[in-house]
């Protein structure tokens, strides 16, 4: 792939770690200019002053106007190119045990996370005739999994957001698609490792091997595997690829 350019302005929601943060350091090192949004200052901040980002700006995804709000504001300093709609949160819990709350906490950031943020850059995308959104799913967005169903139900959404995106944006210049990473070495994954845990008196090794046993490969994704993924779908030699729903899981899906 040919190297993004300073003119090149990514936005990456929950850019402050995880693999938000790889894909934050992999477009940045590409050359284009990055502006992170996230729930918290002192991570947005260590991924400026380490050189992942150049702008960041604090936003809850789920939250329409502050989205709406911050992005604006990187839009006027520069026009945003690449939206990376990566923020999430999981939760994990019997169907029985899942309550209402708890299906509209993985809707708000999950899913309306990702609407809220495409709604803000689409229409300049669209007017530049030049766009790449990249949703940051999940395997659970491609088949299912036992005590996570209203995360799963969530990523599902993002799928169906991003396929019928694509084909009303066809011919705008503009493409829109899915990265599905498997269980992933992230913070996040740490609130599954300890469940597991605490749940069944596991060991961390073996909590660990639990989730990797998901994987054909026998082991968790790396963030630089999932950014490598996005950075590929951000470059010009991607102009064809839209609609998609790529995994990143070792053959898992």
């Amino acid at each position: 792939m040919s190297p993004l350019s300073r003119s090149s302005h990514a936005l990456v929601t929950g850019g402050g770690r995880g693999i938000g943060l790889a894909i934050s350091a992999a477009l940045s090192k590409a050359g284009a200019t990055v502006t992170v949004l996230g729930r918290n200052r002192a991570t947005l901040d260590q991924a400026v002053s380490s050189g992942a980002a150049q702008f960041a700006a604090v936003t809850d995804v789920a939250d329409q106007a502050s989205v709406k709000s911050a992005i604006a504001e990187a839009a006027a300093r520069q026009p945003i190119d690449i939206l990376i709609a990566n923020a999430g949160a999981a939760e994990s819990a019997p169907f029985g045990r899942s309550d209402a709350a708890l299906f509209q906490r993985m809707i708000d950031v999950n899913f309306m996370g990702v609407v809220h943020a495409t709604q803000a850059v689409l229409p300049g995308m669209i007017e530049r005739r030049r766009g790449r959104i990249v949703a940051v799913a999940s395997t659970a967005g491609l088949k299912g999994y036992a005590y996570v169903s209203a995360y799963s139900a969530a990523k599902h959404a993002v799928i169906g957001l991003v396929r019928s995106l694509a084909l009303e944006t066809a011919k705008s210049g503009v493409t829109v698609n899915a990265v599905c990473p498997g269980f992933t070495e992230t913070d996040l994954l740490e609130g599954s490792i300890e469940n597991i845990i605490k749940k069944t008196g596991r060991s961390r090794d073996e909590a660990i091997a639990e989730l990797s046993k998901h994987n054909p490969q026998g082991r968790l994704v790396a963030p630089s595997e999932v950014a490598d993924t996005v950075l590929w779908l951000c470059g010009e030699g991607a102009a064809a690829i839209t609609g998609q729903a790529i995994a990143v899981a070792g053959g898992e899906v």
